[in-house]
Protein backbone atom coordinates (compact mmCIF):
# COMPACT_ATOMS: atom_id res chain seq x y z
CA UNK A 1 0.00 0.00 0.00
CA UNK A 2 1.42 3.33 -1.03
CA UNK A 3 -0.52 5.67 0.74
CA UNK A 4 0.19 7.54 3.76
CA UNK A 5 -1.11 9.67 6.66
CA UNK A 6 -4.68 9.77 6.60
CA UNK A 7 -5.85 7.65 3.88
CA UNK A 8 -3.67 4.84 5.99
CA UNK A 9 -5.55 5.10 8.90
CA UNK A 10 -8.81 4.64 7.24
CA UNK A 11 -7.83 1.69 5.50
CA UNK A 12 -6.73 0.18 8.76
CA UNK A 13 -9.86 0.81 10.78
CA UNK A 14 -11.83 -0.51 7.80
CA UNK A 15 -9.49 -3.57 8.11
CA UNK A 16 -9.98 -3.94 11.64
CA UNK A 17 -13.88 -4.12 11.21
CA UNK A 18 -14.02 -6.30 8.03
CA UNK A 19 -12.02 -9.14 10.38
CA UNK A 20 -14.94 -8.81 13.07
CA UNK A 21 -17.43 -9.25 9.86
CA UNK A 22 -15.73 -12.27 8.43
CA UNK A 23 -15.39 -13.78 11.45
CA UNK A 24 -19.24 -13.99 11.98
CA UNK A 25 -19.93 -13.95 8.19
CA UNK A 26 -17.81 -16.00 6.55
CA UNK A 27 -17.14 -15.15 2.63
CA UNK A 28 -18.82 -18.28 1.59
CA UNK A 29 -22.27 -17.86 3.08
CA UNK A 30 -22.13 -14.41 1.68
CA UNK A 31 -21.41 -15.42 -1.89
CA UNK A 32 -24.45 -17.78 -1.53
CA UNK A 33 -26.66 -14.52 -0.22
CA UNK A 34 -25.46 -12.51 -2.84
CA UNK A 35 -26.10 -15.13 -5.78
CA UNK A 36 -27.94 -13.74 -9.09
CA UNK A 37 -26.59 -11.96 -12.32
CA UNK A 38 -25.77 -9.32 -11.20
CA UNK A 39 -26.28 -5.80 -12.67
CA UNK A 40 -22.71 -5.26 -14.93
CA UNK A 41 -22.98 -2.73 -17.36
CA UNK A 42 -25.32 -0.72 -16.09
CA UNK A 43 -23.40 2.20 -14.06
CA UNK A 44 -20.41 1.78 -17.21
CA UNK A 45 -23.46 2.38 -19.71
CA UNK A 46 -25.31 5.63 -17.42
CA UNK A 47 -21.54 7.30 -17.93
CA UNK A 48 -21.20 7.02 -21.98
CA UNK A 49 -25.30 7.12 -22.83
CA UNK A 50 -25.50 11.16 -23.03
CA UNK A 51 -21.98 11.35 -23.97
CA UNK A 52 -22.53 13.06 -26.96
CA UNK A 53 -25.20 15.82 -24.92
CA UNK A 54 -22.22 16.68 -22.33
CA UNK A 55 -20.38 15.54 -19.28
CA UNK A 56 -22.13 13.17 -17.39
CA UNK A 57 -22.80 13.29 -13.16
CA UNK A 58 -22.56 10.86 -10.77
CA UNK A 59 -24.02 12.58 -7.76
CA UNK A 60 -22.38 11.58 -4.45
CA UNK A 61 -24.23 10.88 -1.17
CA UNK A 62 -22.38 11.39 1.88
CA UNK A 63 -22.78 13.09 5.12
CA UNK A 64 -19.58 14.24 6.56
CA UNK A 65 -15.60 13.81 5.29
CA UNK A 66 -12.72 14.21 7.33
CA UNK A 67 -11.79 17.30 5.61
CA UNK A 68 -14.99 19.31 5.73
CA UNK A 69 -16.83 17.34 8.96
CA UNK A 70 -20.24 17.23 8.88
CA UNK A 71 -21.87 18.55 5.92
CA UNK A 72 -25.64 18.28 6.60
CA UNK A 73 -27.61 17.87 9.38
CA UNK A 74 -30.49 16.49 7.49
CA UNK A 75 -28.90 13.82 5.65
CA UNK A 76 -31.78 11.62 4.07
CA UNK A 77 -30.09 9.45 1.35
CA UNK A 78 -34.22 8.63 -0.27
CA UNK A 79 -34.60 11.99 -0.55
CA UNK A 80 -31.73 13.15 -1.37
CA UNK A 81 -31.68 10.42 -4.25
CA UNK A 82 -34.82 10.90 -5.61
CA UNK A 83 -33.81 14.77 -5.90
CA UNK A 84 -30.97 14.83 -7.49
CA UNK A 85 -32.45 11.61 -10.02
CA UNK A 86 -35.12 14.33 -11.27
CA UNK A 87 -32.39 17.31 -11.30
CA UNK A 88 -30.65 15.20 -14.10
CA UNK A 89 -27.81 12.75 -12.50
CA UNK A 90 -26.54 9.60 -14.22
CA UNK A 91 -25.83 7.97 -11.42
CA UNK A 92 -25.49 7.99 -7.39
CA UNK A 93 -22.36 7.38 -5.59
CA UNK A 94 -23.24 6.28 -1.85
CA UNK A 95 -20.45 6.60 1.24
CA UNK A 96 -20.74 3.66 3.57
CA UNK A 97 -17.36 4.12 5.31
CA UNK A 98 -18.64 4.78 9.20
CA UNK A 99 -15.61 5.93 10.84
CA UNK A 100 -14.15 9.11 9.00
CA UNK A 101 -17.27 9.73 6.68
CA UNK A 102 -19.98 8.98 8.84
CA UNK A 103 -21.49 6.50 6.17
CA UNK A 104 -23.40 3.43 7.16
CA UNK A 105 -24.38 0.27 4.94
CA UNK A 106 -28.45 1.20 4.83
CA UNK A 107 -27.65 3.93 3.38
CA UNK A 108 -27.55 1.98 -0.06
CA UNK A 109 -31.17 0.60 -0.06
CA UNK A 110 -32.31 4.10 0.58
CA UNK A 111 -30.87 5.61 -2.16
CA UNK A 112 -32.30 2.70 -4.11
CA UNK A 113 -35.52 3.41 -2.59
CA UNK A 114 -35.38 7.01 -3.87
CA UNK A 115 -33.87 6.54 -7.25
CA UNK A 116 -34.84 2.87 -8.52
CA UNK A 117 -33.87 4.24 -12.33
CA UNK A 118 -30.20 5.36 -11.44
CA UNK A 119 -26.93 2.88 -10.88
CA UNK A 120 -25.31 2.77 -7.51
CA UNK A 121 -21.85 3.12 -7.03
CA UNK A 122 -20.65 2.15 -3.24
CA UNK A 123 -18.16 4.39 -2.32
CA UNK A 124 -15.64 2.97 0.46
CA UNK A 125 -12.64 1.96 1.53
CA UNK A 126 -12.52 -1.55 -0.32
CA UNK A 127 -9.48 -4.17 0.08
CA UNK A 128 -10.72 -7.41 0.48
CA UNK A 129 -12.94 -9.98 -2.10
CA UNK A 130 -15.65 -9.64 1.11
CA UNK A 131 -16.64 -6.55 0.53
CA UNK A 132 -17.13 -7.05 -3.01
CA UNK A 133 -19.88 -9.85 -2.15
CA UNK A 134 -21.16 -7.27 0.53
CA UNK A 135 -22.01 -4.45 -1.94
CA UNK A 136 -23.43 -6.83 -4.62
CA UNK A 137 -25.50 -8.32 -1.44
CA UNK A 138 -26.11 -4.85 -0.09
CA UNK A 139 -27.23 -3.99 -3.80
CA UNK A 140 -24.75 -1.70 -5.26
CA UNK A 141 -23.73 -1.72 -9.49
CA UNK A 142 -20.21 -1.28 -9.09
CA UNK A 143 -17.95 0.11 -6.66
CA UNK A 144 -14.91 2.05 -6.17
CA UNK A 145 -11.71 0.58 -6.01
CA UNK A 146 -8.83 2.91 -5.04
CA UNK A 147 -5.05 1.94 -6.94
CA UNK A 148 -3.68 3.74 -4.06
CA UNK A 149 -3.88 1.18 -0.98
CA UNK A 150 -4.08 -1.74 -3.21
CA UNK A 151 -1.11 -3.55 -4.34
CA UNK A 152 -1.35 -5.25 -8.29
CA UNK A 153 -2.28 -8.71 -7.12
CA UNK A 154 -5.35 -7.30 -4.82
CA UNK A 155 -6.41 -4.67 -7.70
CA UNK A 156 -6.22 -8.02 -10.02
CA UNK A 157 -7.86 -10.07 -8.12
CA UNK A 158 -10.55 -7.74 -6.35
CA UNK A 159 -11.00 -6.86 -10.11
CA UNK A 160 -11.72 -10.44 -10.89
CA UNK A 161 -14.11 -10.83 -7.96
CA UNK A 162 -16.07 -7.65 -8.99
CA UNK A 163 -16.16 -9.18 -12.45
CA UNK A 164 -17.78 -12.25 -10.82
CA UNK A 165 -19.85 -10.59 -8.82
CA UNK A 166 -21.55 -8.85 -11.38
CA UNK A 167 -21.07 -4.95 -10.80
CA UNK A 168 -18.44 -2.64 -12.71
CA UNK A 169 -15.57 -1.55 -10.99
CA UNK A 170 -14.20 2.46 -10.86
CA UNK A 171 -10.61 2.67 -10.66
CA UNK A 172 -9.39 5.68 -9.01
CA UNK A 173 -5.82 6.63 -9.78
CA UNK A 174 -3.95 9.52 -8.82
CA UNK A 175 -0.98 9.88 -11.06
CA UNK A 176 0.92 7.80 -14.19
CA UNK A 177 1.91 4.92 -11.71
CA UNK A 178 -1.47 4.35 -10.41
CA UNK A 179 -2.88 4.74 -13.92
CA UNK A 180 -0.38 2.19 -15.59
CA UNK A 181 -1.25 -0.24 -13.20
CA UNK A 182 -5.52 0.02 -13.35
CA UNK A 183 -5.04 -0.13 -17.37
CA UNK A 184 -2.45 -3.56 -16.53
CA UNK A 185 -5.23 -5.15 -14.38
CA UNK A 186 -7.87 -4.57 -16.85
CA UNK A 187 -9.83 -1.62 -15.89
CA UNK A 188 -12.64 -0.25 -17.49
CA UNK A 189 -13.37 2.69 -15.77
CA UNK A 190 -10.92 4.83 -14.52
CA UNK A 191 -11.20 7.98 -12.32
CA UNK A 192 -8.96 10.21 -11.68
CA UNK A 193 -9.09 12.00 -8.10
CA UNK A 194 -7.71 15.75 -8.26
CA UNK A 195 -8.21 15.40 -4.56
CA UNK A 196 -5.03 14.18 -2.69
CA UNK A 197 -6.23 11.55 -0.10
CA UNK A 198 -3.32 12.09 2.15
CA UNK A 199 -3.41 16.01 2.82
CA UNK A 200 -6.96 16.48 1.50
CA UNK A 201 -5.62 19.55 -1.17
CA UNK A 202 -7.47 19.80 -4.91
CA UNK A 203 -6.28 20.73 -7.85
CA UNK A 204 -8.29 19.60 -10.60
CA UNK A 205 -5.24 20.42 -13.24
CA UNK A 206 -3.88 16.98 -11.90
CA UNK A 207 -7.22 15.14 -13.57
CA UNK A 208 -6.57 17.56 -16.71
CA UNK A 209 -2.74 16.14 -16.65
CA UNK A 210 -3.59 12.56 -16.95
CA UNK A 211 -6.44 12.49 -18.83
CA UNK A 212 -4.41 12.22 -22.29
CA UNK A 213 -2.79 9.25 -21.04
CA UNK A 214 -5.99 7.37 -20.66
CA UNK A 215 -6.86 5.33 -23.70
CA UNK A 216 -10.30 6.92 -25.51
CA UNK A 217 -11.74 3.15 -25.30
CA UNK A 218 -12.08 3.99 -21.55
CA UNK A 219 -14.44 5.68 -19.07
CA UNK A 220 -12.89 8.66 -17.82
CA UNK A 221 -14.37 9.87 -14.58
CA UNK A 222 -12.96 12.89 -12.89
CA UNK A 223 -13.43 12.75 -9.35
CA UNK A 224 -13.30 15.72 -6.59
CA UNK A 225 -12.72 19.71 -6.83
CA UNK A 226 -16.31 20.77 -8.56
CA UNK A 227 -17.49 23.85 -7.08
CA UNK A 228 -19.70 24.87 -10.02
CA UNK A 229 -20.95 24.76 -13.89
CA UNK A 230 -17.63 26.41 -15.04
CA UNK A 231 -15.64 23.19 -13.33
CA UNK A 232 -18.24 20.70 -15.37
CA UNK A 233 -17.83 22.73 -18.54
CA UNK A 234 -13.84 22.35 -17.92
CA UNK A 235 -13.66 18.82 -17.43
CA UNK A 236 -15.88 18.18 -19.92
CA UNK A 237 -13.90 19.96 -22.43
CA UNK A 238 -10.20 18.23 -20.99
CA UNK A 239 -12.29 15.17 -22.35
CA UNK A 240 -13.93 13.52 -19.07
CA UNK A 241 -17.08 11.16 -19.93
CA UNK A 242 -18.19 12.10 -16.19
CA UNK A 243 -17.59 13.59 -13.19
CA UNK A 244 -18.53 12.50 -9.34
CA UNK A 245 -19.62 15.59 -7.23
CA UNK A 246 -20.26 15.33 -3.87
CA UNK A 247 -18.85 18.23 -1.44
CA UNK A 248 -20.70 21.20 -3.12
CA UNK A 249 -24.05 19.11 -3.80
CA UNK A 250 -24.18 18.32 -0.51
CA UNK A 251 -23.29 21.53 1.54
CA UNK A 252 -26.18 23.30 -1.10
CA UNK A 253 -29.63 23.96 0.54
CA UNK A 254 -31.27 22.24 -2.21
CA UNK A 255 -29.10 19.89 -3.75
CA UNK A 256 -30.94 19.13 -6.62
CA UNK A 257 -31.58 22.53 -7.22
CA UNK A 258 -28.30 23.01 -7.65
CA UNK A 259 -27.12 20.35 -9.93
CA UNK A 260 -29.84 21.09 -12.05
CA UNK A 261 -28.66 24.53 -12.35
CA UNK A 262 -24.98 23.37 -12.70
CA UNK A 263 -26.17 21.08 -15.66
CA UNK A 264 -28.08 24.06 -17.89
CA UNK A 265 -25.30 26.48 -17.54
CA UNK A 266 -22.45 24.11 -18.02
CA UNK A 267 -24.34 23.40 -21.19
CA UNK A 268 -24.61 26.57 -22.12
CA UNK A 269 -20.44 27.30 -22.33
CA UNK A 270 -19.94 26.56 -18.36
CA UNK A 271 -21.65 29.83 -16.77
CA UNK A 272 -18.74 31.91 -16.96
Amino acid sequence: MKGSGLLERIVAARRARLDELKAVYPLERLRETAAGDGSRGRFLHSLVAGASGGLQVIAELKRASPSAGRLRDAFAPRELAAELARAGAAALSVLTEPDFFQGEDCFLARARAGAPDLPLLRKDFLVDPWQIWESRRLGADAVLLIAAVLTDGELSMLLGNTAEAGLDALVEVKDDEELHRALDAGADIIGVNARDLDDFSVDLARAERLIPRIPEDRVRVAESGVTGPADLARLREAGFDAALVGTALMRAARPGETLAAWLEAAGKGGGR
